[in-house]
């Protein structure tokens, strides 16, 4: 009896072995973090196969990966795509977890993901981190190969399934919404971590990005040097290193334009860069110093942020322009949304709040509850109830 209840106990823990195919870490990549901060969570819940990683390498990048990354996948050359394939196919492995982003893999529009997609065997379930703004693009024909193949695919919101199934006919079952993850925090006060860094009786705002010009960071800057003429002390943190792609093709033109507004605005004394690609701790350790958090994004169509999530998850006030997932997480009075490209009424929000601080309150609390739902363990729990389903289904 014991033996048997041993053997079947077996079994089941043998049929949750995962391969996880996407950028990681030490590679300075939002998706790299994601899936780092994922395996993480879902590997307490199942200690007795850890999570084996593909990483997507970029050419010519010599990068010093952890142990659990057991093949690393060039992305410009096309012939590693159904090597990999062949890999997976006899490792032993149950289940492929793919991480979709548009640009992480080569090709036009990404598409060298498809021969791998093509010759794997293995059941796969597709994490998609954005939705192409137009469903008729190269990018969203290519992007339907990749869900047809697919046993099943995830998205961070409601909207971006609404969107799957109306846009790309997607069958409803086959889509899953599992929120993006955030680390488990305490909600805490702000005042001690401004003190901490320096900032005490300042209005902090801030975003904390790989920068690019997608962010819209200069209609922030407008916004401070409206805002500074009602709060002297308001200081803007523009926190986070440039894109590496955007570094390798461009270097640091966009930040110097940024600089270029600062001077002509005359807000040098109110805004502060700091280019690092910060770690965990010190992400946290900077979010809890600002008082109001600003995403100024402007794709309307962007589906996931996790700058925006982790604001969240601290109970940060946020004052988002309503791209797809803000208009969705900042909804039922967790946050502040104002139009696209608007300086003006950006930095009225940000003084009418900042001035009535019970108001303002009463949504951070809101947020924070919200965040909650997102907290790894539940996105793991999630995900790995998710990864057996589609392996017991074959």
């Amino acid at each position: 009896m014991i033996k048997n209840l041993a053997k079947a106990l077996s079994n089941r823990v043998r049929s949750t072995r995962v391969i996880y195919v996407s950028s990681y870490i030490p590679r300075q990549c939002g998706i790299a973090s994601y899936t780092k901060n994922l395996t993480n969570a879902v590997n307490l819940l199942n200690p007795y196969h850890l999570a084996e990683i593909i990483a997507v390498n970029r050419e010519k990048e010599s990068l010093n990966y952890p142990e659990e990354v057991k093949l690393v996948l060039n992305d410009q050359k096309q012939a590693d795509y159904s090597k990999t394939a062949e890999w997976i196919n006899h490792s032993g492995a149950d289940l492929v977890s793919l991480q979709h982003e548009f640009g992480l893999f080569g090709g036009q529009s990404g598409d060298y993901i498809l021969p791998f997609i093509e010759a794997l065997t293995l059941p796969l379930v597709t994490t998609i981190h954005s939705l192409p703004d137009e469903p008729r693009s190269s990018h969203a024909l290519m992007l339907s190969q990749i869900i047809a193949k697919s046993q099943a695919v995830t998205v961070m919101i409601n909207q971006s399934r609404q969107k799957l199934v109306k846009d790309y006919g997607i069958p409803t079952q086959k889509i899953v919404v599992i929120p993006h993850g955030i680390p488990d925090l305490t909600y805490d006060v702000t005042d001690k971590y401004k003190r901490k860094k320096k900032l005490a009786n300042r209005l902090i705002l801030g975003n904390i990005n790989l920068i690019t010009q997608s962010k819209g960071i200069e209609y922030s800057l407008k916004a401070v040097s409206i805002i500074k003429k009602y709060i002297p002390q308001v200081l803007y943190l523009v926190i986070g290193k440039t894109h590496p792609v955007i570094f390798q093709r461009e270097g640091e033109i966009y930040r110097q334009s940024l600089k270029k507004i600062i001077k002509q605005l005359d807000i040098k004394a109110n805004v502060k860069f700091i280019n690092q690609y910060l770690s965990l701790d010190e992400l946290i350790l900077w979010l809890r110093a600002i008082d109001i958090y600003v995403t100024p994004y402007l794709s309307p169509q962007q589906s996931a942020s996790g700058a925006l999530s982790y604001a969240l998850g601290v109970g940060k006030f946020c004052v988002s322009t309503p791209y797809l997932y803000a208009k969705e997480v900042l909804s039922h009075n967790r946050g502040a949304l104002v139009p696209f490209r608007n300086s003006q009424v950006m930095a009225q929000k940000i003084i009418y709040y900042w001035q009535n601080p019970k108001q303002r309150q009463v949504i951070e609390k809101n947020a924070y509850s919200y965040g909650r739902l997102m907290t790894w363990p539940n996105v793991a729990l999630r995900y790995f109830n998710l990864f057996k389903l589609v392996i017991k289904q074959g």
